[in-house]
């Protein structure tokens, strides 16, 4: 596909959402069991099947729904389940929401994930803050041509989650009487759990958690001039580090437990952003 084919790919989602609901300021893209978390208010959702161009989520625990409305005061856009590789789809296909977020206005995107805990200080329910990632999978979403009516061929990821919003999400989380880690996040392209010498090799690395996705969004959204804001919530100890087994079924749970509070500190953050 062309460049040309992916941008007009992408204007014509663009203009299907924005006919429906209007422009936006803020994205949300939630994650493995955290779909029904964050509820807006005056909410118009689209099924992607009504989205040209658009994939669906083919895996439990995300919905193939794009939510328009408000959120503390704020026009929001939310992903209520999002693309992976592991599931037959390219990198551009996993970005693509990414960049009709761009044409619809979105100035800041706050993406969030199940992840597995590399860090032997976590526990399950904990929520990370993204400082950084590391790319393992050997995949980008800006390979091939660039568009570059998005962004530059080169881009700078020296500050892919914005300081000023980590701190931002720190000083809500300490009102709403919470702690919030912080670390680096590492993607694999799955769909198998990472193996113990895997994750020993991640903690070497420097990765705190590890997980199946988010890099692409983060890739595209700074390469489109997006603010970034990362919250990773740890379902489970990553391979090796407990003597059990690992299943996408304790990452919905864990995911369902967390919901309050996930969806409390959300909501503020969103509420406290200038945009």
């Amino acid at each position: 596909m062309s460049s040309n084919e992916r941008t007009v790919r992408v204007q014509k989602a663009a203009e299907v959402i924005r006919a429906a609901c209007g422009n936006a300021e803020i994205g949300l893209i939630l994650g493995s069991g955290l779909a029904d978390t964050v509820k807006l208010e005056n909410a118009v959702t689209i099924p992607y099947a009504d989205i040209p161009g658009f994939p669906i989520s083919t895996v439990p625990g995300h919905k193939s729904e794009w939510v328009c409305g408000t959120l503390g005061g704020k026009r929001v856009c939310m992903m209520r389940g999002r693309f992976h590789f592991y599931e037959g789809y390219k990198p551009e296909d996993i970005v693509l929401p990414v960049r009709v977020m761009k044409l619809l206005g979105v100035k800041t995107l706050v993406v969030t994930n199940a992840a597995g805990g590399v860090n032997l200080g976590f526990k399950p329910g904990d929520l990370m803050l993204l400082t950084d990632s590391i790319n393992y999978s050997g995949l980008n979403p800006l390979m091939g041509e660039n568009l570059d009516e998005f962004g530059p061929r080169f881009p700078d990821m020296s500050r892919e989650f914005k300081p000023e919003l980590r701190q931002l999400a720190h000083t809500c989380a300490a009102s709403l009487g919470m702690t919030l880690r912080e670390g680096v996040y590492m993607w694999f392209s799955g769909p198998s759990f990472e193996t113990p010498a895997e994750i020993r090799m991640a903690r070497i690395l420097g990765a705190d958690a590890v997980g199946m996705s988010t890099v692409p969004e983060v890739i595209a959204a700074r390469h489109c001039g997006l603010d970034v804001l990362g919250i990773s919530c740890i379902t489970n100890m990553a391979a090796g580090i407990l003597d059990q087994p690992l299943n996408h079924e304790e990452v919905l749970a864990v995911g369902k437990q967390v919901q309050s509070s996930f969806t409390a500190l959300i909501t503020k953050i969103v509420t406290e952003m200038v945009v």
